[in-house]
């Protein structure tokens, strides 16, 4: 059930992306970000308040605020690629980094993978780097520059390993507390950016941002119930295997052409995902 988890926390991050860059494209990316971030913060309060919590510590709530940080610098830094069409650069870099820094942190906590899960991490990183940079040269990825996507990609990558590692000691007695926390905390910290650019959007635009937070904030539970269940090293690698889900969006709403390393991407990640299941 853990893997399965993580899994579908992975369909749902990867559909987000996908949103959320083609929204970046037609508003500015703080806009989209921050509302986003609103929209994550009302879904994950609605879920706590419907799910019991045995006991809510300040900890806990300390625990998913940091983890919400890293989540909203996350989203700031991912959709500020996109927003220049670099999703060949951004996104494998953003996956590559955050999955590194993720499995070296679970391991040094006493994850101890076996043989089959430590070959499926191993195999994770080149496939992820294949599924989303088989694009790079093409359409976007050159608007925004190999330098910009690349740094922007870092820094995402590391906000998705904080996301992910400060949520991991929240106890789970804390419900889904930790998770509105994070996003109250998200929103408090992009505001003043976001003020700082603000531009008058549409309806359908806002509303777009706010179901893309929502999907981010469900995301992110999915993995927190993941996580509960499997060791964090292996939930963090297959909750990363997100980046073929745009390129296989892109494919069949935005007709792009899968490119032979995008193919071997796509099988390397399908067979990592059996090892790791197994292991």
């Amino acid at each position: 059930m853990g893997a399965l988890l993580a899994l579908t926390s992975a369909v749902v991050h990867g559909i987000v992306d996908f949103a959320g860059g083609l929204l970046s494209r037609r508003a500015h990316f703080t806009t989209v970000t921050v509302i986003g971030q609103v929209g994550g913060l009302v879904l994950a309060s609605l879920a706590a308040l419907l799910i019991p919590a045995e006991a809510v510590r300040p900890g806990d709530l300390l625990w998913g605020a940091l983890s919400g940080i890293g989540s909203g610098a996350a989203m700031h830094f991912l959709n500020r690629g996109l927003s220049h069409g670099a999703m060949s650069v951004v996104v494998p870099v953003s996956a590559v980094t955050s999955v590194a820094l993720s499995v070296l942190c679970g391991v040094a906590l006493g994850d101890r993978p076996g043989s089959l899960a430590w070959t499926g991490i191993a195999l994770t990183v080149p496939a992820l780097w294949l599924v989303a940079g088989g694009r790079a040269g093409e359409g976007g990825g050159g608007r925004a520059g190999e330098g910009g996507g690349t740094r922007d990609g870092l820094l995402a990558g590391l906000g998705v390993a904080a996301q992910y590692l400060a949520l991991a000691p929240a106890d789970p007695a804390a419900g889904l507390w930790p998770l509105a926390a994070g996003r109250a905390a998200a929103v408090l910290v992009l505001l003043p950016t976001a003020a700082r650019h603000a531009r008058r959007t549409t309806a359908a635009l806002s509303a777009g941002a706010v179901a893309v937070g929502a999907g981010a904030a469900l995301g992110l539970t999915l993995f927190q119930l993941a996580s509960q269940q499997q060791m964090l090293a292996v939930a963090v690698v297959l909750a990363s295997l997100y980046p073929a889900l745009p390129v296989i969006l892109g494919l069949v709403l935005l007709h792009e052409r899968v490119t032979r390393g995008q193919t071997l991407g796509l099988l390397g990640a399908a067979v990592a995902t059996v090892l790791l299941t197994l292991g």
